[in-house]
């Protein structure tokens, strides 16, 4: 038997082996479950992802907020413009550069956050418990070695 990882990944005999699968299919579960737990509040998890960042970090951009939250700049500029119109958000010029909009969390914002992270941290409980605590560091360790493994001596 091969020890190759290509030969061994390949074809349909492979692809029960492949990790990327099973990567994609728990971070669906997890986007889908919060998802969930935040419908009623009328978030998605880009906004939460928005809110929690300003929280610790106001000021922001919307690059800086899109990096952060794991979308593209595009999908930031949208998500922005609806937590702005819901009132949560408040965006002005910098005041270092004119063109760049920084943002920061409204007084609603910082209430709605609230109830929200309550519902997220509901969720990261339900993964956590699913594991115990040596588990937990050996699958934290695994997925940054995933990472560090997919993005390369300079990052991704």
């Amino acid at each position: 038997m091969s020890t190759d990882p290509a030969a061994l990944l390949a074809g349909a005999a492979g692809s029960g082996l492949r990790l990327g699968l099973a990567l994609k299919l728990a971070e669906q579960a997890m986007m889908a479950a919060k998802a969930e737990a935040l419908r009623e509040l009328e978030l998605t998890v880009p906004q939460y992802a928005v809110l929690l960042q300003l929280s610790e970090k106001t000021g922001m951009s919307g690059a800086q907020l899109a990096r952060g939250a794991a979308v593209t700049p595009q999908t930031m500029a949208g998500v922005l413009a609806n937590l702005e119109a819901k009132g949560l958000i408040v965006r002005e010029p910098s005041e270092l550069h004119g063109k760049v909009l920084v943002t920061r969390l409204s007084e609603p914002g910082r209430a709605r956050l609230i109830e929200a992270d309550a519902r997220a941290v509901a969720v990261e409980s339900a993964l956590w418990s699913a594991f115990d605590d040596t588990e937990r560091e050996q699958f934290r360790t695994f997925l940054h070695r995933a990472a560090a493994a997919l993005s390369g001596p300079d990052g991704p």
